[in-house]
């Protein structure tokens, strides 16, 4: 019989599976004519022997792990690696070659949902749900064998997986759950049935002709399914899970093709109850957050300290992730406060005042999105990851409160995600370091500067809820940095994008920020470019703008300003992006909708080198050429006033406003009306009406509701 599993393997698989180099060595060997005499048996089992008497054997199920080698190397070797590139190239002449880029995960096909409304407490249409079934006989069942409920076998694949020569055409919901305990065995089977009975929420992303691997998002980690119809060949990212969220993952893909068949990106709730009746913890946090508003950051005595913690405590015992982190944040700016800190924003703690109802209207009104995705529910603090391969996006460093912060940013390619490594270094009296003395800072072994730009190897690994990094100590935990030349074009689509216009509506497709999780650099991606065809400088704001174009069509703005913290990265950007080093190819950063197209805030320009403006050396003395000429845009102006407003209501508190707010707030209302923006401008005419001598819940209600409104509206644009 012939092995189709070992014939699946391309060399990125099975990189994925053990590491790159070991590939390389064991290619090396083959490719010099070390190839050993193999057998088969009856079972299909495939043998090899050594001249030195090492063996290997590789059965028949379990995937690469399932093999066995007589060397003393712990896992996936390079002899099992020789035996599988021996065993292809002898059957190279029978066998077409697999069709796979198994690193490029499926880009996120996403649909707009009615989350606003959820969010905002109307009336909303939830997604399609499946209603009951216990015989078993849904239509789908016609056409994918699927059964009704995850957790009970299924029967064979699809009839179209895999027909048309379409080997990428599957779905691991196909796998049945004697598949699963074979692969992963009965005791892990056995603890994701304790799971499912909880249930779970996971995102399901399918796979399409250019990314051939289906993934899933779970909260505990993302599952790839690297080989068509080989469940011994799916990886989760996380360390020690035993196999668990593999059946986690194959659970949520049945479902996944049972509600939405259709979309490339499926969101589902699989298992336990769908519905939210009773979160005491998170109605505790809203009410902490009414009272806030209420009173004000102003005249909060230290009394509100104890109640923040008993909520960060009730949360956490929840499993609520999400408003236990906007908690965390709130706390964080009421303690600045009352220190005088510069890390107090207004406009930072109206964000989070509005973001706890917000979240609890959206799973009370059964919004598109799961309950689950939209709290967080048992999103674990901290997951260790297997070995991960990284890739450095560049830096941000900014000063505040004292100290200057240095986020690297770093692409985990595998998962499709970005994490990022956080480091504060205190304002001495010589005064804050700058980015580029920061660049030679060191963690881990390597500078702050060689991870943002390198390639990083790591054992030790360790991805916070927030997708925020650390590396674990330990003696035998390794972590290795080498130098990267900005070789992006491998990044998988939901991090690399090439038409800038396709990537803002995508960003127009996501849920509210409000609702979304709570991951640090959520909106960071890798930006093909085609040419750059403007480059000017706002002198007054100190901002730069670049116009440029992306390899596939469209147009976006880079846009970059001044900060104490980074005083060259302006003019490095600016030599970054006119072409002092090479044509530019890539640039990284945080992307946004703008009222013309995408905009995005570097973080790296790849041209010839890799150039990470706020590490760049200069004090911001170069001649920038160029004007930008200043365009009024009202329909901002009217937003930001109205933000302003409603954020300087929440730092005096509700019940300490004066006299005449009120009429500021309809007249700022008729601003908004004057630029077209009506809805947002009758939510601040119903919340003047609710103040008062002693406002109380109406005039709660009617504040978050002015925030979602405006909030979601610039958002929007």
């Amino acid at each position: 019989m012939t092995r189709d599993d070992l014939i699946a393997l391309t060399p990125d698989v099975l990189a994925a599976l053990s590491n790159r180099g070991l590939v390389k060595r064991a290619t090396k060997e083959v490719d010099a004519g070390e190839r050993q005499a193999l057998t088969e048996d009856a079972d299909g089992a495939v043998r090899a022997a050594y001249p030195d008497g090492v063996t290997v054997t590789l059965p028949v199920g379990g995937g690469l792990a399932a093999g066995i080698c007589s060397c003393p190397a712990r896992g996936v070797c390079r002899h099992l690696l020789a035996v599988v590139l021996t065993y292809q190239r002898t059957h190279a002449a029978t066998t077409p070659s697999p069709q796979a880029t198994p690193d490029q995960e499926a880009a996120p096909g996403r649909e707009a949902t009615p989350d606003q409304d959820a969010a905002s407490g109307h009336e909303a249409t939830p997604g399609p749900r499946a209603a009951p079934d216990p015989d078993g006989t849904r239509d789908r069942h016609a056409t994918s064998g699927h059964d009704a409920e995850p957790g009970h076998d299924v029967a064979p694949g699809r009839d179209d997986a895999g027909a048309g020569g379409e080997p990428w055409r599957w779905s691991p919901g196909d796998v049945t759950d004697e598949e699963l305990a074979a692969a992963i065995g009965a005791p892990a089977l056995t603890a994701a049935r304790r799971r499912l009975r909880r249930g779970y929420a996971a995102v399901v992303h399918r796979p399409d002709p250019a990314d051939p691997v289906p993934r899933v998002e779970l909260p505990t980690g993302t599952v790839r399914f690297l080989v068509p119809r080989q469940i011994g060949y799916a990886r989760g990212d996380a360390a020690d899970d035993g196999g668990e969220a593999i059946a986690l993952a194959v659970w949520a893909c049945r479902t996944a093709d049972r509600e939405h068949p259709d979309r490339p990106e499926a969101q589902v709730h699989v298992g336990g109850s769908a519905t939210v009746t009773d979160r005491p913890a998170l109605d505790a946090a809203v009410v902490l957050a009414a009272d806030v508003l209420l009173t004000g950051a102003a005249h909060l005595g230290s009394g509100v300290d104890a109640r923040l913690a008993e909520t960060r405590r009730d949360l956490d015992a929840a499993g609520l992730r999400w408003p236990l982190l906007a908690v965390d944040d709130l706390a964080g700016q009421l303690e600045a406060y009352a220190a005088r800190g510069a890390r107090y924003r207004p406009d930072t703690l109206a964000g989070l005042l509005a973001e706890l109802p917000a979240r609890r209207r959206a799973v009370a009104n059964a919004g598109a999105t799961p309950a689950e995705r939209v709290l967080g529910t048992h999103e674990p603090a901290e997951t260790p990851l297997r070995r991960v391969r990284l890739t450095g996006l560049g830096a941000r460093v900014r000063e505040s409160g004292g100290e200057v912060g240095v986020d690297v940013v770093l692409a985990h390619p595998a998962a499709v995600s970005v994490l990022v490594l956080h480091r504060t270094y205190p304002v001495t009296d010589d005064g804050p370091p700058t980015g580029h003395e920061l660049a030679g800072r060191r963690v881990t072994g390597a500078t702050l500067g060689a991870l943002a730009t390198g390639n990083v190897v790591s054992e030790s690994a360790v991805r916070s809820a927030a997708h925020r990094l650390r590396f674990a100590a330990g003696r035998l935990a390794r972590t290795t940095v080498t130098p990267g030349a900005g070789e992006w074009s491998g990044l998988p689509p939901g991090l690399l994008a090439r038409d800038p216009d396709a990537l803002a509506a995508e960003l127009a497709g996501r849920p509210p920020r409000l609702l979304r999780p709570r991951t640090a650099a959520e909106s960071v991606r890798v930006l093909a470019l085609g040419e750059v065809r403007a480059i000017g400088y706002a002198a007054g704001e100190q901002r730069l703008d670049a116009t440029v174009t992306g390899a596939g069509g469209g147009t976006a703005t880079v846009t970059a300003t001044h900060h104490a913290a980074a005083p060259g990265a302006l003019d490095a950007l600016a030599a970054a992006l006119d072409g002092t080093h090479g044509p530019p190819r890539y640039v990284s950063g945080t992307v946004r909708r703008g009222a013309d197209g995408l905009v995005v805030e570097p973080l790296a320009v790849v041209a010839d080198v890799v150039v990470v403006p706020d590490l760049a050396p200069g004090v911001g003395d170069g001649r920038l050429a160029g004007a930008v000429e200043a365009r009024p845009d009202p329909v901002t102006a009217a937003l930001g006033a109205a933000s302003a407003l409603l954020a300087q209501a929440a730092h005096t508190g509700l019940r300490h406003l004066p006299a005449g707010f009120p009429e500021r707030l309809r007249a700022t209302a008729a601003g908004l009306a004057a630029v077209g923006l009506d809805r947002c401008g009758a939510t601040l005419s119903g919340l003047a009406g609710t103040l008062g001598a002693d406002p109380g819940e109406p005039a709660v209600r009617a504040w978050v509701d002015a925030w979602i409104r405006l909030s979601v509206t610039a958002e929007s644009r």
